[in-house]
């Protein structure tokens, strides 16, 4: 299975109740930021395009928080991947911009940095262990003491250890993001599905995949299949099994607040926390809204929030901004990651003919949208992509 690691509108056009002899050059299983960003890039290449997908754009992609940070995901013995992620931040400032222009909906886009904080000496060591492991890679980050970050973040305990300034790290608002995702899909004609795929549909021989089969019976048709899915792709039937991609879903909670007269906005950049050993990041907008996130649980398909999900990230956000007590609650909500055994993303060709897979990023599936889009679309042309296993 290739990886890359390895080197709302409702106005939309609405095709769920058309027959199933119905052909497009592709058909992309899943709405996602990643599905979406596919689509859009297929269309404007001149392709005709169907997504399928019940509710597009209010999964995983729905509940993120829309950190850009690969720097803070290169861990020990993952060093070889991140060559690809780096890539994957170098292409989000001219892709926003494009999606922005083509729509005239901004995605949120912050360049400010983002700050990572130890709360206590031990978490200190951990950071700092992380800080040298990142500059043996040639990574840029800055230690900071108590006082250089409390100058940047002014809301910041006195009572944390210090910190590391990442000032190429980004963050972009993902809602805004698959909205207007969703729009730029919308005016390059592109067609939406809103059934259930049930199969992947392949030749009498096995060997090419034809289109997919619906949960109604019906089907269409198209020249080349991407599965995106998601943490679902691993559900779609009709493939053998040496196809079916090996994800499960990672559960992550995730917490929205709002400023208020009496507590504006407590940060500038994006806050990833040490605390006692857990990590919590908090990703302010600029619409006063602070994201909270993000629990890690492998509890299979459920989206329940829980007290105890909520009280974590809580309690660590306020021992490290203890303002945030004073915000409004804005919403709770959890989604499924796709996650792989080795958290490596699979993105490329499969044996079958016709048929591309992009699933599997985990909680990095905003970070990767436009360089995935830009994989699975130089494959569909004949080009060799930026960046293949």
């Amino acid at each position: 299975m290739p990886t890359v690691w390895g080197q709302l509108r409702r106005t939309l056009i609405d095709v769920s109740t058309n027959a199933g002899s119905a052909s497009s050059d592709l058909l992309v299983v899943g709405g996602g930021a990643i599905g979406l960003a596919i689509a859009w890039e297929a269309a404007r290449n001149g392709r005709s395009v169907r997504i399928c997908d019940p509710d597009p754009g209010h999964g995983a992609s729905w509940v993120a928080a829309g950190m850009l940070a690969p720097i803070n995901e290169a861990h020990f013995g993952e060093d070889d991947r991140l060559p690809v992620a780096l890539a994957a931040l170098n292409s989000w400032k001219s892709f926003a911009a494009e999606v922005t222009q083509a729509t005239g909906q901004p995605i949120g886009l912050r360049e400010e940095g983002s700050i990572v904080v130890a709360y206590d000496t031990d978490d200190r060591v951990a950071t700092d262990r992380m800080r040298l492991f990142h500059a043996s890679l040639g990574l840029t980050a800055t230690e900071l003491t108590i006082a250089e970050c409390r100058k940047l973040e002014p809301w910041l305990s006195p009572d944390i250890a210090g910190g590391t300034l990442v000032e190429g790290d980004l963050s972009v608002n993902n809602r805004a993001l698959v909205e207007a995702l969703l729009r730029a899909n919308e005016l390059c004609g592109v067609e939406f599905d809103r059934r259930h795929v049930s199969a992947i549909q392949l030749d009498t021989t096995g060997a090419r995949a034809r289109g997919v089969i619906f949960d109604d019976g019906d089907h269409a048709n198209a020249d080349v299949v991407v599965l995106a899915a998601g943490t679902w792709s691993a559900l779609v039937q009709g493939l053998p099994a040496q196809v079916v991609p090996p994800v499960h879903p990672r559960k992550g909670q995730i917490l929205r607040l709002r400023a208020t007269a009496e507590q504006p906005q407590p940060l500038t950049r994006s806050l990833i926390a040490l605390v006692q050993g857990s990590n919590v990041y908090l990703v302010p907008r600029s619409n006063g809204e602070l994201v909270i996130g993000a629990t890690q649980e492998d509890r299979g398909f459920h989206t329940s929030v829980t007290a105890g999900g909520i009280w974590e990230l809580l309690r660590d956000a306020r021992l490290v901004i203890p303002a945030i007590g004073e915000m409004e609650i804005g919403e709770m909500a959890a989604g499924l990651r796709p996650a792989t055994p080795d958290n490596a993303a699979i993105v490329g060709r499969t044996e079958i003919d016709g048929l591309l897979i992009a699933t599997g990023h985990g909680r990095n599936g905003i970070l990767f949208t436009p360089l995935t889009a830009q994989i699975i679309n130089d494959l569909i042309e004949g080009r060799a992509p930026i960046a293949q296993a």
